[in-house]
């Protein structure tokens, strides 16, 4: 009697049972891995609109204080440009104010020489003074008298304006001072106009 070989049961229904469920396992981590990337995402995106907005405030920030800088150094330049013309209008008040007196004075002089019995020694006298007043207020100010006579002739404060011929003093030597000079605070304002010695031929 010949044994009956059963035939090989086939196993492939059940790979296929296994098969769906590590489907069925595995398809809710995929979906969690997807959600997990959509909420980083979104995160992430919440982060960048916040970074955005903060950003968006400072430039606004900035803008605003370099608009009122700007406003402010217009305004700046504006009032030293007042001062500037301010100055050049009234940089001789001061010295206009101490002229005054001198004006003063040499009008009631110019009324008393007008006089018949005017008497010469009180108008000598008040020029004299008047003077005396003017020299002050030029030094107050830092203005200098160049007057050179007997001294050596210096080219960058006096301005010759001719050479006499004596034995009694040095060649070079200024003889007679004409018309005096100036300086303002050590400044040559105007040269003495002087005469100076020659050596006799």
């Amino acid at each position: 009697m010949t044994e009956q070989t059963n035939p090989p049961v086939e196993e492939q229904p059940v790979v296929e049972i296994v098969d769906q469920e590590v489907i069925s396992e595995t398809a809710p981590i995929e979906d969690i891995v997807e959600m997990s990337e959509e909420n980083d995402q979104s995160i992430l995106i919440e982060q960048l609109q916040q970074e955005l907005a903060q950003l968006q405030f400072q430039v606004a920030d900035y803008k605003d204080r370099f608009v009122r800088q700007q406003a402010e150094m217009e305004n700046t330049r504006k009032r030293l440009q007042r001062d500037v013309e301010d100055a050049h209008k009234f940089a001789l008040k001061n010295i206009a104010n101490e002229l005054l007196p001198v004006c003063d004075s040499m009008e009631m002089e110019q009324a008393a020489a007008q006089k018949e019995n005017a008497d010469m020694n009180a108008l000598r006298e008040g020029s004299a003074l008047i003077y005396k007043m003017l020299s002050g207020v030029l030094d107050k100010f830092g203005v200098q008298t160049i007057n050179p006579e007997g001294e050596k002739f210096n080219p960058e404060f006096h301005e010759a304006l001719a050479m006499q011929p004596v034995n009694t003093q040095e060649a070079g030597t200024v003889l007679f001072v004409q018309q005096k000079g100036y300086l303002l605070n050590g400044r040559l304002l105007r040269p003495a106009r002087v005469i100076i010695a020659k050596a006799m031929e």
